[in-house]
């Protein structure tokens, strides 16, 4: 059956006359005629059935429905310029399109990728921020880093590192040099994640401990925001130390406490089936997991904080 769709030529038209609200200026900016604007416009409304523009001698006015229609008109415009814009990139180009949750991929990935760049100059990683899996055959990307138990259908998955997340909290908040014990940690302010709203509860119960108020306080979706309302003495937040090693080593940020929260769940690269075979993303797959477990090592070897 044959699609009802308008001329891509009148949509273009009838999208710049909406915008400017004017036959005149849409002509100027498409280096086309009034006449020929008018007559694209004209057609598209005798398709639709509908008036999209009042006339009168003060020149034109949308309708209702054509202020309505200019919108959902311009923004699949924009979508097919993105698409086709996309598609011109990748000529001749190994690009990989990488789902990444937001705090690893600027705190981790970001500082490494220039190693990556320097050694692989024909791959081109972009980053896209997502937190939660999602059917890959639904969207462009071609990868994903993000953090959970690998259980996602139609994929091969490639473990990364653990959280092994730490109490940490602005110096200002202590009382004292020394390391608080857990009950003098249960008294502070209690910095929540959204994502992962057992954590303090788990922490606490790993010390053989039970705190009344262990799911009370703030919460924040990424880990960033926590290190910042951390910054800022707002309470104590439970972070993975690899996410905050410059606010550690200068002191901005402290471990309160020592014990790590240990985790069933990891980061992992998640790579659909169907694109196990492709070349760019096994260079970058061996680079990823070589770099994760160089880092690990490091961190099993040395105490910094």
């Amino acid at each position: 059956m044959r699609r009802t769709i308008p001329s891509t030529t009148a949509l273009i038209c009838f999208e710049a006359a909406a915008r400017h609200e004017s036959f005149t200026k849409a002509a100027h900016e498409l280096a086309l005629t009034q006449g020929a604007v008018c007559r694209q416009i004209a057609g598209l409304e005798a398709l639709l059935n509908v008036e999209l523009f009042r006339r009168s001698q003060r020149g034109v006015k949308l309708s209702e429905a054509g202020l309505s229609y200019s919108r959902q008109v311009a923004a699949q415009l924009d979508a097919v310029e993105r698409d086709t814009l996309s598609v011109m990139r990748l000529q001749g180009a190994n690009v990989i399109e990488l789902a990444v949750v937001p705090t690893f991929g600027t705190q981790w990935l970001l500082p490494r990728l220039k190693s990556f760049q320097s050694a692989h100059p024909q791959v081109t990683v972009n980053l896209t921020n997502r937190t939660r899996p999602f059917m890959f055959a639904d969207t462009p990307f071609d990868a994903a880093i993000y953090f959970g138990d690998a259980d996602w259908p139609g994929t091969q998955s490639h473990w990364l590192m653990s959280e092994n997340p730490l109490p940490v909290c602005s110096p200002r908040l202590l009382d004292n040099t020394c390391e608080p014990d857990p009950l003098c940690i249960a008294g502070l302010p209690l910095l929540q994640q959204t994502t992962r709203p057992y954590a303090w509860r788990q922490w606490f119960n790993s010390l053989g401990l039970n705190v009344a108020k262990d799911m009370t306080g703030p919460r924040y979706e990424l880990f960033s925001m926590l290190a910042q309302a951390a910054l800022h003495q707002m309470g104590v937040a439970l972070i993975p130390p690899f996410l905050i090693q410059r606010e550690l080593l200068e002191g901005s940020l402290v471990v309160a406490h020592r014990h790590v929260l240990a985790s069933d769940k990891a980061y992992y690269l998640m790579i659909p089936e169907r694109k196990v075979a492709s070349q760019s993303l096994c260079i970058f797959r061996d680079w990823l997991v070589s770099n994760a477990r160089e880092y690990v090592r490091s961190v099993q070897n040395t105490s910094n904080y």
